[in-house]
């Protein structure tokens, strides 16, 4: 189960800087792992990121899902806080969840 969790769409003057010409959007999600939703204690929770660009009259979506990051949910809650501040697209999510790591798995 995914519950939302935040949105932006990137900066046009970053958007600009990169040679990008059109809106690109980005959408976090908590993830509820249905397997542990049962024992709400146990629950591990995971982030889902979803990047859609808006190409003229077409759309192009990116995602990456990480499942079973952490037991502790308000810790999830921070990291999304932090990838939704800095904009982080579904290709980075591993890289700045590594930087996390030793806080957060399996807590």
């Amino acid at each position: 189960m995914k519950t939302f969790f935040g949105s932006i769409f990137i900066e046009k003057e970053k958007l600009q800087e990169a040679g990008v010409k059109y809106p690109i959007k980005l959408e976090y999600y908590k993830i509820i792992n249905e397997d542990e939703f049962i024992n709400k204690n146990n629950a591990k929770y995971g982030i889902k990121v979803v990047k859609t660009e808006y190409i003229e009259n077409n759309t192009k979506t990116e995602e990456k899902t990480l499942k079973y990051l952490s037991s502790n949910e308000q810790k999830v809650n921070e990291i999304l806080k932090v990838l939704e501040k800095n904009e982080v697209t579904p290709i980075g999510l591993e890289d700045v969840i590594c930087d996390f790591s030793k806080e957060i798995l399996f807590l």
